[in-house]
């Protein structure tokens, strides 16, 4: 429905609807565009529960710019917990491991380093990263779509109250049971729910099995246990039984740590969950735009679902203020679905064959133990290492939109795109991590602008003219096969939106590069 005449309490530009880490990230992106802001929760608090684990390195990055990856680093766990080891039980010793790539080390493609942390540590930094009102138990329940708006109706359960909110964008971060996906009437597809899940949040004394083989997640037959805090605190997460109301909890635990009578398994909080895995029909309407779970739900293993989230509204939240602030035009935010629907995809088929894959596992398993199999006489993993070598997903993520130009080259040719990362400066693609001097990389000269990256500022001096936000930045001759005259256009997100190998083929080069990538006239 659309209509430009509803009366309203408040008006805003954005408002972020879901205060979980995309929606947090979203405000603070949003507010350093100078943005006016306002994020709504439906629940009183930020989360308690100890959700997505992983961090990884490409989140990371984008911490990094907001300043908060120091802090993040310091509440989380050492490097030494990115591995997961399998086991027969947690007692049990190794019968595989493997690295995750970007966690356990640093790795030379980035400045940053990924890391094992909970959500309700991610989170507190997410909310002090941005001075934005932030409302939580007030739930979103109705829309009204206006021409270039959206009026959101707004309850408070702490005061009853009920309002009206203006927005000129909306961007819905409210989850997999998404309230604005299912007002707008957006279907999904994919495989939906693939496995009910429980989580068991315990304590134990598990020191003397896991101190000196630390590691971010042991998966045994019978359910996966996880440390929780660097301090201390575990849960098991596992497939939900057939009878959960009348399961021993300690008791289930327990079989999977096999540590039998010697530990004391202190049950705190059992939470039964769905593993969801689909994607939106439509990432956007109008004005509205679905970021994170609310347009992608992916299966947890492998850590891809929140750091998929982060990425969108990286992608999102530029394009949202060159519209407002008219250096971009409106059809600018219809590279947000162009460029992120596949990436979804993408993450979509590989989270599900992670899951596939650790279930494969663990029945294997739990087939051969009941046939007495040793384990010794265990069979080979469905994997090699090279499996958890994810960076060929998360920092060889390429956009095909008209918010790049294609320069005609070829794009690179990994092994396996999936694992293996190839740096290459091609339009659509991350610009490749280089020390431009001590601690500070390509990556760190990007921000609320474009950024011009050339061995030669002299020779596009004469290009540089409002109204987009732009910077220009030395660099080193000899990157790849950019001439000593020529240029590379970054977005604001950090992807080339164009490339001049040579130098300026016109002088009027940048500017028709800017006004075709923001869709301006």
């Amino acid at each position: 429905m659309v209509d430009q005449d509803v009366p309203v309490d408040d008006e805003v530009e954005v408002l972020i609807v879901g205060g979980g880490p995309v929606g947090l990230t979203a405000r603070a992106l949003c507010e350093r565009w100078g943005l006016r802001v306002l994020l709504v929760e439906k629940h009183r608090q930020l989360s308690p529960f100890p959700r997505s684990r992983l961090v990884n390195v490409r989140s990371m990055e984008i911490f990094r710019l907001l300043g908060i990856d120091g802090k993040i680093t310091a509440s989380a766990f050492g490097p030494e917990y990115g591995r997961i080891r399998f086991r027969e039980t947690l007692a049990a010793p190794d019968f595989a491991s493997a690295a995750l790539v970007g966690i356990e080390a640093p790795v030379a493609e980035s400045p940053a380093l990924g890391v094992m942390t909970s959500q309700d540590r991610l989170e507190p930094h997410l909310l002090a990263a941005a001075s934005a009102p932030a409302r939580f138990g007030v739930e979103l329940t109705g829309l009204t779509e206006e021409e270039d708006g959206v009026v959101a109706h707004l309850v408070d359960h702490g005061s009853g109250e009920h309002t009206r909110v203006r927005a000129r964008c909306l961007l819905a971060a409210d989850g997999a049971h998404s309230t604005v996906r299912d007002l707008l009437g957006i279907g999904t597809a994919g495989p939906g729910a693939i496995a009910d899940v429980t989580t068991v949040v315990f304590d134990a004394d598990l020191g003397r099995w896991c101190a000196r083989h630390p590691a971010g997640l042991y998966v045994a037959p019978h359910g996966s246990v996880i440390p929780l805090y660097p301090e201390g605190g575990w849960a098991w997460v596992g497939a939900t039984p057939a009878d959960p109301g009348h399961t021993d909890w300690a008791g289930l635990v327990t079989h999977t740590l096999g540590t039998g009578t010697d530990v004391r398994v202190d049950v705190l909080r059992v939470q039964h969950w769905v593993m969801n895995a689909f994607v939106a029909e439509r990432f956007r309407r109008g004005r509205v735009l679905l970021a994170g779970d609310a347009c992608h739900a992916v299966p947890v293993v492998g850590g891809l679902g929140m750091n998929a989230g982060i990425a969108d509204v990286h992608n999102l939240c530029w394009k949202v203020a060159g519209v407002l602030r008219g250096w971009a035009g409106p059809g600018l935010l219809d590279s947000y679905e162009r460029e992120r629907v596949p990436v979804a995809h993408r993450t979509l088929a590989q989270a599900v064959a992670n899951a596939q894959l650790l279930f494969q596992v663990q029945a294997r398993r739990q087939e051969q133990s009941a046939s007495g199999a040793a384990p010794s006489e265990q069979v080979e993993l469905p994997w090699t290492e090279r499996y958890f070598a994810q960076l060929g997903l998360v920092l060889g993520v390429a956009y095909d939109s008209g918010a790049v130009l294609p320069d005609g080259s070829a794009p690179p040719e990994p092994d396996d795109e999936g694992t293996d990362y190839v740096p290459t400066t091609r339009p659509g693609h991350r610009m490749p991590h280089l020390w431009l001097a001590p601690e500070r990389s390509t990556l760190d000269t990007f921000g609320e602008w474009f950024t011009l990256l050339t061995p030669d500022p002299a020779a596009w001096e004469g290009q540089l003219a409002p109204p987009w936000p732009l910077r220009v930045e030395r660099l080193p001759a000899g990157l790849g096969d950019l001439g000593p005259h020529g240029a590379l256009l970054v977005r604001p997100d950090g992807h080339v939106g164009a490339r001049w190998p040579a130098g300026p083929p016109g002088d009027r080069a940048l500017r028709e590069a800017l006004t075709a990538i923001t869709g301006t006239t």
